[in-house]
């Protein structure tokens, strides 16, 4: 019976073999002449060593060169067919909702389709975020036919390398610039230096330097969090009466509650976007994993006692950013600046970013976005030169000029109200 069973299922197996190989055979020769390097990345990478073949992720619409708006083009759906535990590890990380934070900003919709759609700005970041059917769809009809997956924004195509995706340099696309460089600022760190050593080999391999993946990514989960998030501003609200007051005013400048201190349908977007730890819990789960890492090489007293100094820099630089807040808006109260009609409030609306009406606003923007980000996340990634001079320092003189802005605003409009009457 057994031998029976064996003579029908083994033609059956070699015919599924064959299927695949042909098809790789059918690809590899026309690919090798038109996009020689995809089939070389392929053929050197784990997928092409376990017959994951060309059909396994682009489907086997394409055959010819006149079908070839036919294929298949992966999404992040496409590798959780075999990688299903790192898919929902991702789908819990904040990575995930990158594409859908983008899409929330309220005048992200202002960009050149190049830009956000099309990735070549915003979006070629965002890419990373997982994507609903009808953001593809959307995406598709503008003429965007690549970048639909999330994983290769890491696991770049086509060798889809885990060794390459652990690297920092894997990291250092996206994480640098304006408003979160923390490539820059991990990369000139100890931390950095030290594993670009062992990388150089002068330091040997068993020496002890992190990488971004190995505090972001403990063992390899792809739930990538942080306890402070992207804009580092959390719930509930501190015992401390003046950082309460000081983080009420962020959180108005970015419209997640009114002027009357209420929260708005904002909120929802942050909750869903997850920029923001929303409960005590939420918060001390991420500082908990990140103690535990860094007591890998440090004592947890250390560990602690450094992690600290960023909760302390993060209410330090929110004095700073509070007062601003307020200067601009009690221009808006005033009626020194008018409501924008793409304002809920006459309050200044930080999400509005490099599309903020006013220079003094634009001032505030790149004081809350750039430099404070820096004081923060320099102190977080133990680089003293960001934290200071390109964070706090920054601070302190984005705030004097925002100062003598609205100083010239308020005698500009005195005298326009003498000239009147």
């Amino acid at each position: 019976m057994k031998f029976k069973l064996c003579k029908l299922i083994i033609p059956v197996l070699i015919s599924i073999v064959y299927v695949g190989v042909s098809f790789a055979q059918d690809c590899v020769p026309c690919h090798r002449d038109v996009t020689p390097n995809i089939v070389s990345d392929w053929e050197i990478s784990v997928h092409s060593q376990n017959e994951v073949e060309c059909i396994s992720c682009h489907g086997d619409g394409h055959t010819t060169a006149e079908d070839f708006a036919d294929v298949d083009i992966p999404t992040a759906e496409t590798c959780n067919t075999c990688h299903e535990d790192q898919f929902n590890q991702f789908k819990m990380g904040k990575h995930a909702v990158a594409w859908a934070a983008m899409k929330a900003m309220p005048t992200a919709h202002r960009q050149p389709m190049a830009l956000l759609d099309g990735m070549k700005g915003c979006g070629g970041c965002h890419k990373i975020g997982l994507k609903t059917e009808d953001d593809i769809n959307d995406m598709q009809r503008k003429g965007v036919g690549f970048g639909l997956s999330s994983c290769d924004a890491c696991h770049t195509r086509h060798t889809f390398s885990k060794k390459e995706a652990q690297q920092p340099q894997a990291c250092q696309t996206c994480h640098m610039g304006f408003d979160h460089p923390q490539w820059e600022m991990y990369s000139s760190s100890k931390h950095g230096v030290r594993y670009l050593m062992k990388q150089n080999g002068i330091l040997p391999p068993e020496a002890s330097a992190p990488t971004c993946q190995t505090c972001h990514m403990p063992g390899g989960h792809h739930a990538v969090n942080t306890a402070w998030g992207f804009l580092a501003v959390r719930l509930p609200m501190p015992a401390e009466e003046q950082w309460a007051a000081d983080r009420t005013t962020i959180l108005q400048a970015l419209g997640v509650l009114d002027p009357e201190g209420n929260p708005t349908d904002r909120l929802e977007v942050v909750k869903a976007a997850k920029v923001a730890k929303l409960t005590q819990e939420d918060w001390q789960k991420e500082r908990d994993k990140m103690v535990e890492v860094c007591s890998e090489c440090h004592s947890v007293n250390f560990a602690v006692a450094e992690l600290k100094k960023g909760d302390d820099m993060i209410r330090e630089a929110d004095h700073l950013m509070a007062e601003a807040i307020r200067i601009v808006a009690g221009l808006y109260q005033d009626g020194i600046l008018a409501q924008p009609d793409t304002y809920a409030y006459p309050f200044p609306d930080l999400l509005t970013f490099h599309d903020s009406p006013t220079v003094i606003e634009q001032n505030l923007f790149v004081m809350f976005l750039e430099h404070r980000m820096r004081a923060f996340q320099g102190t977080f990634h133990a680089n003293p030169d960001y934290a200071f001079w390109y964070g706090w320092a920054a601070m302190q003189m984005s705030l004097t000029e925002i100062k003598e802005r609205a100083e010239d605003m308020r005698a500009k409009a005195e005298k326009k109200k003498l000239f009147f009457f």
